[in-house]
């Protein structure tokens, strides 16, 4: 018999965080099953092709979209393309009048097809808010991320990640995704290629600039993207916080928050990430709302 082709094989490595690996790798070929031979001898199988991505990696089928394997472990392994399968030797067709047939069945020849291979971020807790609501600045301040900080909008490109530590010593990962503005759950701005990002996270850090022409505003802005985009977002836990208190006057400020917690229906934290102000108090927030 001949052996099978080889498959074509998605695994998951801790070690990786991007897909960047495979920009310049489209196309991934394993190799093919090799023939029998003489006396039974069964050919070997072909040798797979392995393809390592990070954790929270989706596989989908190029033409419907259907996700067919998610990886959230070091080391899982799916075969996103199954080699064909060998063919049976002319052994498996002998019979009393004929001992050595001159026939045999073929393998089957290989598959070729497109596959999309999607990262989503895992983090625990996602930062979400208006363009330079002070995101980027909350994670530089309580980890050792170092993303990109402007005093303009959308300095925030790609979605960053940062490890912030914990009582019991070990990390709990944040990421702060690009700015959301009205629309972003259909396409407007960055949010719509990243909201996806905070599908994972079991918290959620709702940042308001206090020195924003108009907080309540900026508030439901938010909160209508997050209904919109759907997946349960409206549902995440979520703490409200007052960044940038600074901006606001001590006499302006709680009545500010009186407004904030009136539209949101939640209780507003006031901090302030350049300051470090009463970020101690946030990180104790986090850590009752996960539960550690």
């Amino acid at each position: 018999d001949g052996g099978r082709g080889g498959h074509v094989i998605i695994r998951g490595n801790s070690q990786l965080w991007t897909l960047l690996h495979l920009k310049y790798q489209r196309h991934v070929i394993a190799a093919h099953g090799e023939a029998g031979s003489g006396n039974r001898r069964h050919g070997g199988d072909g040798k797979d092709a392995i393809i390592e991505v990070p954790l929270g990696t989706l596989v989908k089928d190029a033409e419907t979209g259907e996700v067919q394997a998610e990886i959230t472990e070091d080391g899982q392994e799916i075969i996103a393309t199954p080699g064909g399968r060998g063919g049976l030797g002319n052994d498996h067709f002998k019979s009393p009048t004929n001992q050595s047939p001159r026939y045999a069945q073929p393998g089957e020849d290989g598959l070729e097809e497109w596959k999309i291979v999607e990262l989503k971020l895992l983090a625990d807790v996602g930062l979400v808010g208006f363009p330079n609501a002070g995101k980027s600045t909350l994670l530089s301040v309580v980890s050792a991320a170092k993303p990109e900080i402007a005093d303009y909008p959308f300095t925030t490109l790609v979605p960053n990640l940062g490890v912030v530590r914990r009582p019991s010593g070990d990390g709990t990962v944040f990421a702060d995704i690009p700015g959301l503005i009205s629309g972003a759950a259909q396409g407007a701005g960055l949010g719509h290629d990243f909201l996806r990002h905070i599908e994972r996270t079991r918290l959620l850090i709702h940042l308001v600039d206090a020195g924003a022409d108009d907080p309540i505003g900026d508030l439901r802005v938010v909160e209508n993207e997050l209904e919109a985009y759907g997946h349960g977002l409206l549902e995440r836990p979520r703490i409200l916080v007052l960044n940038k208190q600074e901006l606001v006057s001590d006499d302006q400020r709680p009545e500010l928050v009186r407004d904030l917690e009136g539209a949101s229906g939640r209780s507003a934290l006031c901090v302030s990430a350049a300051m470090g102000t009463n970020l101690d108090g946030l990180l104790d927030r986090v850590w009752h709302e996960l539960g550690i």
